[in-house]
Formats: C-alpha cells, sequence, structure tokens
C-alpha cells in the first residue's frame, strides 16, 4: 500500500524593492528613536558607537539641505546653513552640553545666540559649551541633527590631511594651521590659505572663495579658516588620541522636559496682562507670525503717511525690510505703542515675544483693509489681537495648548478665553511652485504617524491670489525636520495620493492643540475660525532652491503682507457682524 502525498505549492509573492523614499523614512523614524533613546541615556559620543546609528541614517537619508554629506569633498552650503544654527566657537568645543533654562543669565558667562535660531548658548570653558533648550523635543533632534552632520564632515576633513600611521600631515594643513594661528591676515596670505584649504575639501578656489565671507563675523573675517581647522583638529584627536567628542543632556533638562513649563509660564503672562488692562472679555483673535507685518498694516499707514503718498504700500513695506529701514521702522513702532499697542518680552524661556493690539484704540482711517463701518462699532466689540512670534516644531503644541486653556483666578474660578479665531501665517517649503508664492491648506499630515488633521481653512485661493502670486491648495505635510527630507521622499508625498504641496514643522501640532481645545475639552467655542496660509521659502524638489542656498529677500515681502492684511480683514469684518444669540447658543 503506497500513501500519496500531495505536494503543496505556495505561491511566489513578488516582493518589490524599497524605494529611495521608503529606504528616508525609516531612516529618519531610526534617528527618531536613537535620539529619544540617547536622550534618556543621558550621553553618547557622536563618533562612538552609540552615534553610529545616527550617522548611518543620515547618511542613508542624505538630506538636500546637507547637500553632498555622501560624498568625499565637504559641503559648503550645508555647513554655512549648520553653522547659522549653532553657537559661534561649536567647531571649538569637546563637550558640548544640552541644558534647560538654569539660570546661566545671571552668570558672568556671556550669552551666545546663533544668527538664524534663538537659543542662548554659553562658552563653559575652552572645551565646553552649553546650549539651552527650551523649545521641546523638536530643538534636540534639530541640534542633533546638525551636530552628526558637523561630526560627519570633520572626519572627512581629517582623511584628507593625515597621512600614513604615525599622525604625519600634509603641507595643506601645516600651512592651514600656521594662518589660523595669525591674528590678520594680508589679502595674499589669504588667498595662499584659501588654496590649501580648497585641496583639503575637495573644492575649487572659486568655491570656497564664494562662501567665505558668509562665514565671517565683525570680530573675525577669517572664520571659515578657523571652522575647518578646528573641525579637523578635533576629528584628529578623536582618531590619533582617542579623545572622543561628548554630548551630554542635564539632568533637569531630562526631568522637564515635556511638562510645559516654558510654555505655561509664556500663556500666564499673557491672560494677566489682558486681565489687567480689562482685555480678556472681548473678541480675542490669534495671531502666529512674525513681529512686523501686523504692526506695519495697522500703523505704517498712518505713521509714514507722508512716504505713503509718494509710494505704495507694498514698496513701503519692502524699504522696511533693508537695513536703511531702521527708521521707519521705530517711527512706526514708536506710533503704534502710543496707540493701543503693547509688547510682551519673553521672560519664560520660550524665546517668543507677544504684541497685543487693542483695536479699539487704533486709527484706521487710511488703512485699505478697514471697512468705514467698523469705526461706528461698540468698543466692547472690536478685537483684540494677540500676535505671537514663531514657535520651532513640537514648542508649536505646547504654547498653544496652553494659550487656549482656561484661566484660574485666585478664588479658583475659572475664565474662559473668548477666543474668536486663531490664524497661523508662517513660511515653508513649497512642492507645487516657487519662492515667494502661497500655500493656503486644508489639512496637515503629521510625518511618521497616522495622525491627520483636516479643517475648514477660513482663508481661500481667491482670497490670496493676484496678478504677481502664485496661490496654491491642498494638503501640507509637518515632518519632524526640515533638515532631514530629500527629494525621494518630497517626490513621494508630491505625486502620490497625498498630494502634499509643502512642508513645514508646526501645522499640525497647532490643528491638534485648537482640536483638543475646541471639541474636546471645549475650553474655547466649538466652531472657532481657523486661518492657515504659508509663504514659500524655498522649494526641496528644485537644485538651488533650498534654505541651504539662500534667504528670501525681498521676494517675501509682497506675500507677508498679503496675506497678514486678508487675515486683519477677514478679522475686522468678523467684528462689524453682530452673531445672533440662538446662533451662538447653537455654536456652543
Amino acid at each position: 500500500m503506497y500513501l500519496c502525498y500531495e505536494r503543496i505549492f505556495m505561491p511566489i509573492i513578488n516582493v518589490e524593492p524599497r524605494t529611495r523614499a521608503q529606504e528616508s523614512t525609516n531612516a529618519i523614524e531610526r534617528m527618531y528613536i536613537t535620539m529619544r533613546h540617547l536622550f534618556n541615556r543621558g550621553f553618547y559620543k557622536p563618533m562612538g558607537v552609540s552615534g553610529e546609528s545616527l550617522r548611518e541614517s543620515l547618511l542613508t537619508v542624505r538630506p538636500e539641505i546637507y547637500g553632498s554629506i555622501a560624498e568625499d569633498k565637504i559641503e559648503l552650503n550645508g555647513l554655512l546653513y549648520v553653522m547659522d544654527r549653532l553657537p559661534v566657537g561649536i567647531e571649538e568645543c569637546t563637550y558640548i552640553n544640552l541644558t534647560s533654562d538654569e539660570g546661566y543669565e545671571g552668570s558672568h558667562f556671556k550669552a551666545i545666540i546663533p544668527k538664524k535660531r534663538r537659543r542662548n548658548c554659553y562658552r563653559i570653558d575652552g572645551q565646553q559649551m552649553n546650549i539651552e533648550v527650551t523649545r521641546g523635543r523638536s530643538e534636540i533632534y534639530d541640534i542633533l541633527t546638525h551636530l552628526t552632520f558637523l561630526m560627519i564632515e570633520s572626519h572627512k576633513i581629517m582623511k584628507q590631511v593625515i597621512v600614513g600611521d604615525n599622525g604625519n600631515t600634509t603641507r595643506d594643513w601645516k600651512s592651514l594651521e600656521t594662518a589660523v594661528s595669525k591674528k590678520k591676515l594680508t589679502q595674499e596670505e589669504k588667498e595662499v590659505a584659501i588654496t590649501h584649504v580648497a585641496n583639503i575639501l575637495g573644492r575649487t578656489f572659486d568655491e570656497v572663495t564664494s562662501v567665505y565671507a558668509d562665514f565671517a563675523t565683525e570680530g573675525n573675517p577669517n572664520r571659515f579658516l578657523s571652522i575647518i581647522y578646528h573641525l579637523g583638529k578635533l576629528a584628529k584627536q578623536e582618531v590619533l588620541d582617542e579623545e572622543k567628542r561628548l554630548v551630554t543632556f542635564s539632568p533637569v533638562l531630562r526631568e522637564r522636559l515635556g511638562h510645559h513649563i516654558h510654555g505655561d509660564a509664556w500663556a500666564l503672562r499673557i491672560k494677566k496682562h489682558l486681565i489687567e488692562k480689562g482685555l480678556f472679555e472681548r473678541p480675542l483673535h490669534i495671531i502666529s507670525a512674525n513681529l512686523h507685518s501686523v504692526m506695519n498694516s495697522l500703523y505704517g499707514p498712518v505713521a509714514l503717511a507722508s512716504q505713503m503718498a509718494k509710494k505704495s504700500r507694498m514698496e513701503i513695506f519692502a524699504d522696511l525690510s533693508n537695513d536703511s529701514g531702521k527708521k521707519n521702522r521705530d517711527l512706526i513702532k514708536k506710533h503704534a505703542l502710543s496707540r493701543g499697542m503693547t509688547e510682551l518680552k519673553d521672560k519664560s524661556g520660550t524665546n517668543i515675544d507677544v504684541q497685543i493690539f487693542d483695536l479699539a484704540t487704533c486709527e484706521f482711517e487710511k488703512v485699505d483693509f478697514c471697512d468705514p463701518r467698523f469705526r461706528e462699532s461698540e468698543n466692547d466689540t472690536k478685537p483684540v489681537l494677540i500676535v505671537m512670534d514663531y514657535a520651532f516644531g513640537e514648542q508649536a503644541y505646547e504654547t498653544m495648548d496652553e494659550l487656549l486653556k482656561p484661566f484660574k483666578d485666585e478664588q479658583g474660578k475659572t475664565h474662559q478665553m473668548n477666543v474668536q479665531s486663531i490664524n497661523i501665517m508662517g513660511k515653508a517649503g513649497i512642492l507645487e511652485g516657487d519662492k515667494g508664492d502661497i500655500m493656503v491648506p486644508d489639512a496637515h499630515v503629521f510625518e511618521g504617524t497616522a495622525d491627520n488633521y483636516p479643517f475648514k481653512n477660513r482663508l481661500s485661493k481667491k482670497d490670496l491670489e493676484s496678478d504677481d502670486i502664485k496661490v496654491v491648495t491642498g494638503s501640507m505635510v509637518t515632518v519632524l525636520g526640515t533638515s532631514l527630507q530629500n527629494k525621494d521622499l518630497l517626490d513621494f508625498f508630491y505625486n502620490s495620493s497625498w498630494k502634499v504641496i509643502g512642508l513645514e514643522m508646526e501645522g499640525a501640532h497647532y490643528q491638534k492643540a485648537i482640536q483638543a481645545a475646541s471639541r474636546v475639552r471645549r475650553s474655547i467655542r466649538k466652531k472657532v475660525k481657523v486661518r492657515y496660509a504659508y509663504y514659500a521659502s524655498d522649494n526641496p524638489l528644485k537644485t538651488g532652491h533650498t534654505l541651504a542656498s539662500g534667504g528670501l529677500g525681498l521676494i517675501g515681502v509682497k506675500p507677508v503682507y498679503v496675506i497678514t492684511e486678508k487675515i486683519l480683514e477677514q478679522i475686522i469684518e468678523s467684528s462689524i457682524k453682530v452673531v445672533p444669540q440662538q446662533e451662538e447658543e447653537k455654536e456652543q
């Protein structure tokens, strides 16, 4: 008797190889998991085993903003981008300590504020730099990503200057060392040094010369040479002397992170000010933007009336953005402070200053976007604007969440804020257009999560479109960090069913706080009006159009003011219309 066994064949599943976008997504997720692990651990060595995962993930992603990070030659534009966001002198430090706000402002240490990031840093001694982190996890991710880039570049320099196993160095390195040791360089000495540095960096003389001045500071015109030298020097010490650079996180920072300590203090000060000035019960409109466009739009036409008669409003605003416009900026500010504007300089550590505008005391006779009927309305119905400076990443959730919470007085009585609208204006990377275009989103897609936030935007394409400004609508992606995006990943967002029009870092965080306050906690009205609009600072899908390629310049002036004035126009119009009692009750 024979047994017959039936052979069972499993179907072969053809698995497509992973795309660059998928590899990048996985690498970004690994980076953030690793950074959270290292933070909880309390320290790590960027070029040691503990930092290996960060380096490998960053090299896998190869972000556009870091240019040629995966190549042997040194990335110049990426280096400039990073050095503008880290404290001067960090390239000389073996020990980098991330701290909370721990009282250094009252010490003899002088605060070092990076050119393009508002954070206090302190040079403790020749080897240590302390960096204050008061803006949440996004700031930690930002710093660690930049530090990882620096470490990778420093070892690329080291590999070019060490000859053999005994630690001998090239003639180029010795010449650079000599140049850095001098306090001043003649033009001839400078060009000789650039020639040697170009060899070390794998760049041309012209390439180095073109970025040389961008690295300079007032006290050190030859800072670029110093940066390259010290990056290479510390990398040499790591390899030859086993003196590994170390990044630490202070116990206080690890304890405070995620507890909204700074956001709570920031929001409480705003609410107390509103109560003291009798503005708390008035219609409140929150605006997240810069600290000049609202002030200039409201007060500029009156403060600069004689100049407005000769030039258009946009021409005047463009002039204000130049160095030569300081006198006029001061005139507007002086006028504003005497007619309804109050400044609240930050004392909480958030680095977010606030302006409060009482529109009952403003002058609108020469402001085009103001409905004439507004002057006739009752003062107690006129809006109060709370304009907050830009938040950074997750900090947007912390600040908005705390601001929208009810105020509890000394008697324990709870007072809800009369928030009528929340308006977010920011700059973002655009995927469908160019610098200076405007994006009007209808949803925020939160990168790395399953969280998506659709919403009704009170601003529309029709509201903002003009002859020389293109407006696009669709979803925006809130990324974990703008310095971790590459073309493949962005191309996926743009061409897939997500149809994303741009990327930024705060939108989903703001919307998370707004929806929690309006629909879950019910601390503000359920149908609070929401307005979002972004102007394009760069197009990372286009070569030479990333943030590392330079700022907006005057291209950004018109979209900023077009958005600002439309927001103000809608706020003013809404205050004229009296909502019937029954409709108000229905909304609640």
